[in-house]
């Protein structure tokens, strides 16, 4: 990360309280208040507008046998924005009151306590979205790693929020794009996103892509949905020498392959997932400058507004995708 210039710059006095969301057991999520807390050096406070809800919560939501309750306040919460309401000593380059995307946990709460060089601005043109940063972030950073270019045909396996925000990226670069989900809704989205097809997440999907690409099949075949059967037909929709990019979060133990069909068809698997902090900020430096752009629309993709005191409601919205619901999102003000 990049390092800030060291100021003497006393913390402005943080609120007395913070109002956050504790989930203390399976499906059950309740609001804790508790002292706010002041940033230390190098960290900022941020009065958050907002935290998107994250496919990745849901398996936590259901209550597996490794997730401990109850969370700790604010958990699972890591797609926050808001506005500056402190800074620590020694904290140059962010004013009071600027408007922030944030890389920190606990973002289900009022207010984040979070390392000031984990903030990325957010400029005037995005007034008044919406803008879950990290969610954004994890788009820009699977396209790069897909290594997608013009005329190549890619297949995106699950059109929620990111299928949706790669589909964008990738026919914006000039591929020809064909969105795959179960959904009706999910279908229309992926052509507004730039689609040029859709094919029904079915037992003829692999048939349809097939007819569609003159039998080559693609180029590029993306899984966003994180289980065993989006995993075997975006498998079976790569090309030979092509990529398969996994962006599925798979939370729920193993999976199996076909690795005599991958070795056969010598395609290259890459597991689009970033860990190191400067990939993530990279990533969400290039997502704010494409959504001031117009690249990406975070209205379009950031859909349903709960209160905090909802996000059980939230949660369930955003495992059973009612409606046109792409991604949901808490209120945090």
């Amino acid at each position: 990360m990049e390092a800030f210039e060291i100021a003497e710059r006393p913390a402005e006095v943080a609120a007395e309280e913070m109002r956050a969301a504790v989930i203390d057991a399976p499906g059950r999520a309740r609001i804790e208040t508790l002292p706010c807390p002041s940033p230390g050096p190098g960290e900022v406070l941020v009065r958050l507008e907002g935290c998107g809800v994250c496919a990745s919560n849901l398996v936590p939501w259901s209550g597996p046998e490794w997730m401990r309750f109850p969370t700790e306040p604010g958990g699972l919460g890591h797609e926050a924005w808001g506005r500056i309401a402190a800074l620590g000593p020694g904290v140059a380059g962010l004013e009071l009151g600027q408007r922030v995307a944030t890389l920190g946990q606990n973002g289900f709460a009022t207010h984040q306590l979070v390392a000031a060089e984990a903030v990325v601005p957010l400029p005037p043109e995005l007034d008044g979205m919406p803008f879950p940063g990290e969610a954004f972030a994890c788009a820009m950073n699977i396209f790069r790693r897909a290594g997608i270019t013009a005329g190549d045909w890619v297949a995106v396996v699950g059109v929620g929020f990111i299928g949706a925000a790669l589909t964008r990226l990738a026919a914006a670069a000039g591929a020809r794009v064909i969105g795959v989900s179960r959904r009706d809704a999910a279908l229309g989205l992926a052509r507004e996103m730039g689609a040029e097809h859709v094919a029904r997440f079915d037992a003829e999907a692999h048939e349809t892509v097939g007819r569609l690409t003159g039998h080559r099949f693609c180029d590029v075949a993306i899984e966003c949905v994180g289980n065993q059967s989006a995993l075997d037909l975006a498998s079976g929709l790569v090309a030979t020498g092509g990529r398969l990019v996994i962006a599925g979060y798979h939370q729920d133990g193993p999976r199996s392959v076909d690795m005599q069909s991958w070795n056969w068809r010598g395609i290259d698997v890459i597991n689009a997932h970033e860990r190191d902090p400067k990939v993530y900020l990279r990533g969400l430096r290039e997502a704010v400058q494409a959504a001031r752009d117009g690249l990406l629309d975070p209205r379009a993709l950031v859909t349903d507004a709960f209160p905090l005191d909802r996000l059980d409601a939230a949660l369930d919205a955003q495992r059973d995708r009612p409606g046109a619901l792409v991604k949901a999102y808490v209120r945090c003000d």
